[in-house]
This record gives structure tokens, C-alpha cells and sequence, in this order.
């Protein structure tokens, strides 16, 4: 690592030389306690080390390239592939409903393990012949857009499969092989978090997070190859990028940025990229166009390739090259509704000079942002950016007036600026020039709704002298040193309210007005930049390349680069030959992640150069300084001995009582295990890999869809997926216990489900949400070091005893929440017990949707005298202990919603109107009500995240918000309209509907209603939409009601704001009297002919039957004699051609006389 100003030589000495006095006795004594520092860390050197020689190594693979031994593939495809559906219709007999429509995901995950100094291959085999399945949990980030995406924190846990290696193998069973999972893709996610574990079976493999992030900026060309949209890859890190150049920051949006960039190399227009947290990257050249432009209002000095600043969000990179800021927007089609990304960088605030891009760490209302200070002709203002949905938009503030001007100074320059979301307020660290001789610097807030500016502080001009003191609250009365105070920059922590102003110096806040100076930080070094884990740590980088350390809630600063402390740690790695560390080696950048510090350091060793990511050991370099500053030599018999003090007060520390942990970090949890294979080795296929992609897209798209204002009458996403196949169960099981199941795959129903019992794990939770009134409890359990409990004498002359180990808890809003901490001595234990609980005070926030607008702070509980002297050893290495702080969110949690209780409506209106009837087409997911029958609706507050379903006890208003006859016809009423329709004071005969309630909104503009409310009556009056309803059948007319329920404004239960719209099915309408009395003269009127006919019909029969028959008989005399004379003409003349058929003819004449005796005979009988 650099130091900074020294020489090579130098850093090679302080990297490799212990440091310590010079003279051989105090020598002999470091190194007894170097030695005795190895001897006191044997979890890390010899059990730890045991443990974690074996580790678990992840890759992505697509579809492709499975059972390939080498190659790994990026995160760019997005879209699900329709390639497994095909599969499912071989599934007879089984679980499986063919007719759904099953996708698959492009990639899969690799997974196998390694361990020091065997073989993988077959560390494999044997993990697998001796049960060993790994567990994978896949984390999906929420995402930043909640307009447009549910807000939820939503895990799957699924069990990898085993599968054979394709490539050339000589054993009769098996030579390579590897597990196997799906890699779930999930819309508004593209940040993904891999856990892995092992299922209990086989050998310890310790558990392991991967990142896993979908990179955007990346594009498949024609010949399947991909190439980067933001430059060209370069492929050579040659020293000069590195090597005695300065670190600098890494700026990102917190918690939400798959692709991070990191610029700064010298005279390059190259930046540093990775998407895994640089556990691999790559070095791209920016295709920008670098036209750097001065002028009289911008004037430039020089001009460098150099990319300065680098920000990273969720989609979007900025960059700053001299005085330009481009942006360039990734490809994420998971992300935005559209395809916004970019095809260059595109240049912004193209007539503005900026001097300095400053991020925003976290992102609020759907949105990111980024701000740009200016320089020259708008010297005094600055650029607020914002990105919301792939689109990136600047404003210039302040609107009205510059801050000079609004701060009545006539020069000044913005130095450093940071939003406060939750304010909505812009803090700026402003200098001020005085004359021209004297310059001070004050803290400056804008508020960017009245586009206000008010100055909080002004900072001293000196660095105020401490006298020995660790830190020194400035009250204006203190004495100060001859060295001048040069602010550089701010750091803001939303969650406790904490401000950092640094320079030469450290200064920090909790209200933005009232400062305490920390002493320990020398006011000879200068600061470059602050590293913030917004989990209680700090980091401080300097000019000089050193590393310091804070924790929050203390006011000590430690050194940990260069120090006692990484002398020894550095010694003990090279003696176990790390990879990790080199004699030259130069820092990149410092971040956090995952709460733990990382180092991107450039290694030189043997004219070899390479950049590696490591962990910055804080925890050992703490533990070793704290070794070297408290030992002393102690006399036993005839020799000495080396003894140290530890200053930590307890010896054990234990959280006991936590509550289980869904309902308060709101973390939804799916489970899901392969297919069974009905092959006797267990190996699966592409085939039964390829349905166990299928299986978990569907469940997530159940996940996905479970969001209907009907309630179902079980609260379970996965509930209809075997709503009619669980009767089944027995009989898949026979078939799959007899290998009979089709496709050689047996789906087990069981094994695809949502967890709601999660046990608590013994530490606080990174984070918990409260609603209004909640509290989260739980218990401490200290051991006490040595004898500290003392007596106390009380009233009544008894003594209470009481311990000296005192515990403190620090609340960032102490006006929003309160705690309760009860203590317990157990002196026979040598222990104490504290108690303690955090509660929401009841008044601090509106309603709120569910997940939206909540408020961040958070609890810090702390051993006091424990910050930097305890530590805890795991099997991850020494931690500290005696400091937890927990994020709180105060308002309505994510994953609560409002539902229509219909199965409880259907019982409950029956039994109240004694009847139900349904429609005639009925439809089981929308049941209909009769418009006559009082409706009593009821509705459920449905929890994702623990399965709770219980009925909403809180009060809500009823509107109808549309409606139509048919659900094609169904339209949206304006606002004047719903007044109309559903207020009580409504005087032009509108009402659709009214109660008996007669509690109203504090406007009596609305009912409110609640559980108990006496029911709804149907109205529909005059001037109302479903008002003489026009029947398109026989049956009664029918009308669709769009119903909107909320509580916003009625219900004091809850922080959150229920908003529920549905469809209501109401049939049996009546019609108007005046469309009912012309249906009715219509209709009588119908009949009333219809009977005049029929009598006429009965009377005028007989005379028409005779006068047919009358007529029927004329017509048959007539046909008869046109006949017979006809026929004798006919006879004479045939008679005397031929004499061969005379029997004929007589036969005929015969017939026609037969004939007209009877017709004269019929004729008679008709007339008489």
C-alpha cells in the first residue's frame, strides 16, 4: 500500500518491519508480543482456518453450455425463454395442469466446492455420495421505480441438483460433476444476492454470498459474442494506471447499482468496471467524444483525459471529464416499461462549466439523484439531477436567486453539496470570500419545495484545541490553534441523522446546527474522502493514503493504516504465503459492502502487477493495537512473564427472546426443491432441469399474480397452483414410487411453497419496519468481567444491587420513538440480564401506502466502555461486539394489503337476509348480490409476508367510482360525479346507494363504515347511472359497480393507507315507473291482441273449415271430370290403333266412376 509522500524504500519498510523501539530489550518484548498476538487469535489461525479451507465456488451457465466443465457466462439476457414449455405436456399423471403456460429463465447456477489442497473433482464426488445438497437463497433487490413495480424484499430458497459432466469421461458412473439451480430473474430486480450453503450432510463447508447482478451494458453481437456498449474492453493493466496514483471514492446508489464504475486513471478516458463488486472487472476505454471546451465564463488551466468523477445508479453512469458531464443509460428490460437504453454517451449541461459531480447515496420517491456543482458564469448554483424510469432530467437551483445572494454575500462557491430525502432539503457547504482576504465556509440548507435558503452553521475559521480531550462540543468558548480549518466535503447518514463535515479535520452532528469536534483525528493530516457502511462504520481516507476508523456512537477515531496493528497482521500473512498481499502495492479505492471494508489494491511482486479486492481485516487490526498499548510484564518465580489488560467489561454477551423475524423485516420467503429423477444414480437431465426452470417461474409468477381484490378462501399465493390436485396426492406417489411416472420425473406438490415461520437467528436484523404503535422486544444477556456489582441502599433501608456494566441505547429520532430498558442482576451467574424495547410513539407520520413513504432512523444499543476493545470470535473471524445498530422504517410495512372478504360476505349476507341468489350465468370468481337484499360487505387485511388474514376491525369509506351494465361498458366517474353518487348531502336525486350509519367524514361529505355497520342499500335514483337499467334478456336488469375502499383519513389504527378497487355484480335492478308502465302497456297490450285474435280464431273456425272443404271439393270436381274426359278421348282413340291393352282402359273408367260416386257421396254428407 502507498503511503503517500514517502519513498519506495520507505514503503517497503512499512509494509514488511514490524514497527518498535529501537533498543533490544523493548525489541524482545515485541516480538514476545507478536508471538503471543498468533497465540491469542487460535480461532482464526488454527479451527477458523479448519473450517474455512473448504469453499463453495459459483458460476452462471446458460442452458447451453450445462455439464461443460470450464467457462462461465455474463448476466445480460432478461428476457424468460420459451423453451421448456413443450416439456410439461409430456407430464400425464401428474400435478401438472398442461394448459398452463410454463417459461424458463436463461441461466442457471453452477455450484461445486474446493478445498486447500485436494482435488475438486473429487471433493465433489464425495460430498455427493455422502448426501451433501446445496442450498441456495436467492435475494431480490427491490426495486427503485415503486410507481411503476411492487415494492416487496422477496427470497427463493431452492436445493441444487446433481448432474454428470457431458465431456469425455472413462468411469462406468461418473468423473466430474456438479450442482445445478435455476437462476430466477424477477421483474424491477437486476441487483441479486446468491447465499449458499449446505443442507447439513457431508463436510462443513462454511455459507457464502455471491453477487449476482444483470449487467446492462453489455450487448450480444451476431456471432454470439458479447461486446461492451460504454467503449472498448481493454485488456492489458499496465502499472502506470496504477502505481503511484492516488485512490479516489467510489460513488454508487446504495443497495440498488448492478454495474459499478470506477475512473481516475491518469491521462486516460478509461474507467474501471465490474458487476460483481469487483470480485472480477474489466477495463473499458469510454467512447466519449472529449471535446474539451474553455472559454472566458469557463476557463480551464489544462486539459486531461482524465475521467474525475464516476457516479453509478440503479441503470445510468455519469461521468465528469474536465469541465463535461456525459451519461450513458444500460439496456434493462426488467427495469423500464420500455427499451431506454442508451447508444452513446450522451452529453448534459453541455453550456455549463462543472467543476464537481457529488452523489446521493440513496434513492426516494421512485427516483435517483445526482447533483453537479457549477463553476464560472453560474458560480453559486448547482444542477439537481434526477433519474427516474431510465430518464435523466437537470434542474438548476435555487430558482429565484443564486445562494450567494440568498445568503448576502457578494462572492462564494459551493464546495460540497448532499440531499436530505426524507426533508426534501439540499445541505451545501458553502465558502464564503469576505473582501477578498478572509474566507470562511458556513453550512447552508435549501429547501427545495419554497426554494428557501437558511444558513444552519458557521464552521470556525481554526481547529479548535481539545487539550488532551477526545473530542471537544463547540460552544463558541473554547480556545483554538493557529491551524486554519479547510472543509473538503459531507457525509450523511439518513438513518441516524448524522452529518460529517471533514477536511483537515473532523466534525460531526445529529441536528445539522450543533457540532462536536473528534480530537483523535491529527489536524495535520488532510481527508480525501469518507467511506460510510450506513450501519454505524466509518472509514476515513487521506491525503496520505491512510486509513482510519470510527465507529458511530463513539467519538474515538482509529488508525488502522499504517499501524501497529497492520504490521503484525501483514507479518502473519506473509508467513501463511497470502495471495492477497505484496511488498508494493498501491490502494485503488476503499468501500463497504455487506457491512464489511474492502480494499481494490494494486499488488506489484515480481515485476508482475495485478489488482485484487480484499477485506480490511478491522476487527484484527483493533484487536492487535489494543494488545500492543495494554501489556506489561509480570514477575512469577524467577522469571517474567507478559501479561495484557483487557478493557472490555463483559465476557459474554448473548441476544436472547428475539421475536421471529418475517413480521418485522418483511422478508417473504419461497421454497422450492427439484424434481424427482427416477434413475437410480439421482443424476438429473436436461430434460428434468429444464421442468425444475419451469416449476420456479411459475411460482414466481403466481408470486407475481396473487394480488386480487377477491380474497381466496385460502391465503396462499400457491394455493390455486393444487387447488384441485392435492386430492391426487397418494396416487402420484404410488406411480412415482412404482417408476411409472411420465417423462421418468416425479412432482412433488410439498415441495414448492412459501415459508411463514422463519426462526430468529441470535442478532439483530439488519433492519425492521414498525407500524403505528408496534414495538420490537428482545433481551441482552452480559457476563460480567471479574466482580462489578455494587449496592445501593434504597428506602426502607434495603440495598439494591445494581451492576457496572451499564448499557445505552441511542435513538436517532428520539421525538418519533421511545425504548424501555429494564435490567436484572443474576449474581450467581456473575451476569446481568437488560431487557429491552423499542416503540413507535404513535404521531410522528400520515398514512401511507403500503412500503412508500416511510420514515428511516434507527437504534443503536452499546456496552458502554465497550467501543473498540470487545470482540467476538465466529467462524468467520473476530467481530465486534458491545455495538448493534438496527435501521428502522416507521409507517406502513411492505407486503400488507386490503382484500374483499367474499366468502364471509356470501355467509354473512345469507344468514342476515335470509336468502341468496346467485345470477344465472354465474361467475365463481365474481358471485352476484340482488340489489334488493341489504348488502353487509366485509373485507380482510392479508399479511404476504406471515400468511396473516384477519378481518379489518378499523373504519373506511365506501364510493362508488364507476360502473357500467356490462363489463365492457363499465367507465370511470369524474370527481363531481362521485360526490353525486355517493355523498349523503347530495340533493339532486344521484345517490347510488345509502346506509343507516350516521357517522360521516369530519367534512360530512361521505359515510364511514366499519365492520359493524348496519349494511348498504341499493338505491340507484333518478338521475344515479344504473337508473332504468336497460335489460338485454328476460331476466332483471344487471350492473357492474367499480368500488373504491379506503381508510386514508378515517382509521387511527394504522399508518397505513388501504386503498382496495373491485368489481360488485348486482342483479334484480328495477326499473323506472315510467319504462316499467310502457313495458307494462306494451306488453298488456300484446296480450290483449293475442287473446282478441285467439277468440276470433275459436269463433270463425267451423265457417272456415266448411269453406275449405267446400272448396277442396270443387277443386277435386273439377280435377275429376278435366280427368275423365280427357282419358275417354284418349280410349276411343287407342282403341282403334291397337287392340292390345282394352283391359287397361276399362280399369281406368271404372276407377273414375268408383271415383265421382264417392266424391258425390262425401259432398252430401258435408251439406247435410
Amino acid at each position: 500500500m502507498k503511503p503517500g509522500a514517502g519513498s519506495s524504500h520507505a514503503e517497503r519498510c512499512l509494509a514488511m518491519t514490524p514497527a518498535g523501539p529501537a533498543w533490544p530489550r523493548l525489541r524482545v518484548l515485541w516480538s514476545l508480543w507478536s508471538l503471543l498476538a498468533v497465540l491469542l487469535s487460535p480461532w482464526r489461525l488454527g479451527a477458523v482456518e479448519d473450517n474455512q479451507e473448504c469453499t463453495w465456488q459459483v458460476v452462471l451457465n446458460q442452458f447451453e453450455t450445462i455439464g461443460k466443465n470450464h467457462g462461465s457466462d455474463r448476466f445480460v439476457d432478461q428476457e424468460p425463454l420459451n423453451t421448456v414449455n413443450s416439456l410439461f405436456g409430456l407430464l400425464v399423471d401428474s400435478p401438472i395442469d398442461p394448459n398452463e403456460k410454463y417459461m424458463g429463465f436463461p441461466y442457471y447456477l453452477k455450484i461445486n466446492y474446493s478445498c486447500r489442497g485436494e482435488a475438486s473433482e473429487a471433493l465433489v464426488r464425495k460430498g455427493h455420495l455422502m448426501g451433501l445438497k446445496p442450498v441456495v437463497l436467492v435475494t431480490f433487490q427491490s426495486p427503485v421505480n415503486i410507481n411503476h413495480w411492487k415494492l416487496e424484499h422477496l427470497q427463493i430458497q431452492m436445493e441444487a441438483a446433481p448432474f454428470r459432466s457431458k465431456e469425455q469421461c472413462n468411469a462406468e458412473a461418473v468423473c466430474v460433476m456438479n450442482w445445478y439451480v435455476p437462476m430466477p430473474i424477477k421483474n424491477g430486480s437486476v441487483v441479486m444476492h446468491v447465499d449458499v450453503s449446505s443442507n447439513g450432510l457431508g463436510p462443513f463447508i462454511p455459507n457464502k454470498r455471491f453477487q449476482i447482478n444483470i449487467n446492462g451494458f453489455l450487448k450480444r453481437q451476431q456471432d454470439h459474442k458479447l461486446k461492451f456498449t460504454v467503449g472498448n474492453e481493454l485488456f492489458n493493466l499496465l502499472p502506470q494506471h496504477f502505481v503511484n496514483v492516488s485512490s479516489r471514492p467510489l460513488w454508487y446508489t446504495v443497495g440498488q447499482t448492478p454495474v459499478l464504475i470506477l475512473g481516475g486513471i491518469p491521462e486516460e478516458k478509461s474507467v474501471l468496471l465490474t458487476d460483481t463488486s469487483f470480485k472480477d472487472f474489466f477495463l473499458v476505454e469510454l467512447s466519449i467524444d472529449s471535446c474539451w471546451v474553455g472559454s472566458f465564463y469557463c476557463p480551464q488551466a489544462s486539459f486531461t483525459a482524465t475521467i474525475f468523477d464516476a457516479i453509478a445508479t440503479e441503470s445510468t453512469l455519469f461521468i465528469r471529464q474536465n469541465q463535461l458531464v456525459y451519461y450513458f443509460t444500460g439496456t434493462y428490460s426488467i427495469l423500464h416499461q420500455s427499451d431506454h437504453g442508451s447508444e452513446s454517451w450522451v452529453r448534459v449541461l453541455a453550456n455549463e462549466c462543472i467543476k464537481k459531480l457529488c452523489p446521493v447515496y440513496f434513492h426516494d420517491n421512485g427516483s435517483e439523484y445526482i447533483i453537479a456543482l457549477t463553476a464560472g458564469k453560474h458560480e453559486g448554483y448547482l444542477h439537481f439531477g434526477t433519474i427516474t424510469d431510465g430518464h435523466v432530467s437537470f434542474k438548476m437551483l435555487p430558482e429565484q436567486q443564486s445562494v450567494c445572494e440568498g445568503i448576502q454575500v457578494v462572492i462564494c462557491s459551493i464546495t460540497w453539496a448532499t440531499y436530505i430525502a426524507d426533508d426534501y432539503h439540499l445541505l451545501l457547504l458553502v465558502e464564503v470570500e469576505d473582501n477578498g482576504t478572509r474566507k470562511y465556509f458556513q453550512l447552508v440548507s435549501y429547501d427545495i419545495i419554497t426554494d428557501k435558503l437558511a444558513i444552519l452553521y458557521t464552521i470556525p475559521e481554526f481547529i479548535p484545541d481539545a487539550r488532551g480531550l477526545e473530542f471537544l462540543m463547540i460552544l463558541g468558548t473554547e480556545s483554538y490553534t493557529n491551524f486554519s480549518m479547510v472543509p473538503k466535503g459531507m457525509s450523511y447518514n439518513p438513518y441516524n441523522n448524522l452529518l460529517f463535515i471533514w477536511g483537515n479535520f473532523l466534525l460531526q452532528s445529529y441536528n445539522n446546527e450543533n457540532f462536536i469536534y473528534l480530537a483523535d483525528f491529527p489536524k495535520e493530516l488532510s481527508i480525501k474522502y469518507l467511506v460510510n457502511s450506513f450501519h454505524g462504520d466509518t472509514a476515513i481516507v487521506t491525503e496520505t493514503e491512510e486509513i482510519w476508523y470510527l465507529l458511530e456512537g463513539s467519538y474515538r477515531v482509529y488508525k488502522l493504516f499504517p499501524s501497529k496493528g497492520w504490521e503484525v497482521y501483514i507479518s502473519l500473512q506473509m508467513m501463511q504465503q497470502s495471495s492477497l498481499y505484496a511488498p508494493n502495492e498501491t490502494m485503488v479505492t476503499l468501500f463497504y459492502q455487506e457491512r464489511n471494508l474492502y480494499q481494490l489494491v494494486y499488488l506489484v511482486n515480481s515485476q508482475q502487477g495485478r489488482l485484487v479486492k480484499r477485506l480490511v481485516p478491522v476487527e484484527h487490526l483493533l484487536m492487535y493495537q489494543q494488545l500492543s498499548n495494554r501489556y506489561f510484564l509480570q514477575q512469577q518465580g524467577s522469571h517474567l512473564t507478559l501479561s495484557f489488560t483487557n478493557l472490555c467489561p463483559f465476557t459474554v454477551m448473548h441476544l436472547r427472546d428475539l421475536p421471529n423475524p418475517q413480521i418485522y423485516t418483511r422478508q417473504e420467503r419461497y421454497r422450492a426443491k427439484p424434481p424427482r429423477v427416477l434413475e437410480p444414480s439421482g443424476f438429473h437431465t436436461e430434460n428434468s432441469l429444464a421442468i425444475y426452470q419451469g416449476l420456479i417461474y411459475y411460482l414466481l409468477w403466481l408470486h407475481s399474480q396473487y394480488d386480487k381484490p377477491y380474497a381466496d378462501p385460502v391465503h396462499d399465493s400457491t394455493w390455486r397452483w393444487w387447488e384441485n390436485k392435492k386430492q391426487d396426492q397418494d396416487y402420484y406417489f404410488y406411480l412415482a414410487s412404482n417408476w411409472q411416472s411420465a417423462g421418468n420425473v416425479h412432482v412433488e406438490m410439498d415441495n414448492y411453497e412459501k415459508i411463514y415461520d422463519l426462526n430468529a437467528e441470535y442478532e439483530l436484523p439488519e433492519r425492521i419496519f414498525l407500524d403505528k404503535g408496534s414495538s420490537y422486544r428482545f433481551s441482552i444477556f452480559l457476563t460480567v468481567r471479574g466482580h462489578s456489582f455494587k449496592s445501593q441502599p434504597e428506602l426502607g433501608n434495603s440495598f439494591q444491587l445494581q451492576s457496572q456494566v451499564d448499557l445505552g441505547v441511542v435513538l436517532a429520532d428520539p421525538s418519533c420513538t421511545e425504548t424501555v430498558v429494564k435490567q436484572k442482576v443474576l449474581t450467581n451467574r456473575n451476569s446481568v440480564l437488560f431487557w429491552v424495547m423499542l416503540r413507535d410513539k404513535s404521531f410522528c407520520l400520515n398514512q401511507g401506502v403500503s412500503g412508500l413513504h416511510l420514515m428511516k432512523t434507527s437504534m443503536l444499543v452499546k456496552v458502554v466502555g465497550s467501543a473498540g476493545y470487545c470482540f467476538q470470535n465466529t467462524i468467520q473471524g473476530p467481530r465486534i461486539q458491545g455495538n448493534l445498530m438496527m435501521s428502522v422504517f416507521i409507517g406502513c410495512p411492505p407486503g400488507k394489503r386490503l382484500a374483499f372478504d367474499i366468502t364471509y360476505t356470501l355467509e354473512y349476507n345469507r344468514l342476515q337476509n335470509k336468502h341468496y341468489f346467485n345470477c344465472v350465468h354465474m361467475d365463481p370468481e365474481m358471485p352476484c348480490f340482488l340489489f334488493r337484499d341489504i348488502f353487509y360487505p366485509f373485507f380482510l387485511i392479508q399479511d404476504l409476508v406471515t400468511g396473516d388474514s384477519r378481518s379489518f376491525q378499523g373504519s373506511y369509506v365506501l364510493k362508488v367510482v364507476g360502473g357500467g351494465p356490462s363489463l365492457d361498458t363499465i367507465r370511470e366517474y369524474s370527481e363531481e360525479e362521485i360526490y353525486r353518487f355517493n355523498s349523503p348531502l347530495d340533493n339532486t336525486d344521484s345517490l347510488i346507494w345509502t346506509t343507516r350509519n350516521t357517522t360521516t367524514t369530519t367534512d360530512s361529505v361521505f359515510n364511514i363504515m366499519s365492520y359493524q355497520s348496519l349494511g348498504i342499500e341499493w338505491l340507484c335514483l333518478e338521475n344515479s347511472p344504473c337508473h332504468d337499467t336497460v335489460p338485454h334478456s328476460i331476466f332483471a336488469p344487471e350492473f357492474f359497480f367499480k368500488v373504491l375502499v379506503s381508510n386514508r383519513g378515517v382509521d387511527k389504527s394504522t399508518y397505513c393507507d388501504y386503498q382496495l378497487i373491485f368489481l360488485l355484480h348486482i342483479h334484480g335492478l328495477p326499473l323506472s315507473a315510467k319504462r316499467a308502465f310502457s313495458i307494462l302497456i306494451v306488453s298488456t297490450s300484446v296480450f290483449l291482441s293475442l287473446v282478441f285474435l285467439y277468440i276470433i280464431i275459436c269463433l270463425l273456425l267451423p265457417l272456415m273449415m266448411k269453406g275449405c272443404n267446400i272448396l277442396r271439393w270443387k277443386v277435386n270436381n273439377i280435377l275429376t271430370t278435366d280427368f275423365y274426359y280427357t282419358h275417354s278421348s284418349s280410349s276411343g282413340v287407342g282403341s282403334s290403333t291397337s287392340g292390345t291393352r282394352p283391359s287397361v282402359s276399362s280399369r281406368i273408367s271404372s276407377k273414375v266412376v268408383e271415383n265421382k260416386a264417392e266424391t258425390e257421396k262425401i259432398m252430401k254428407q258435408t251439406l247435410t
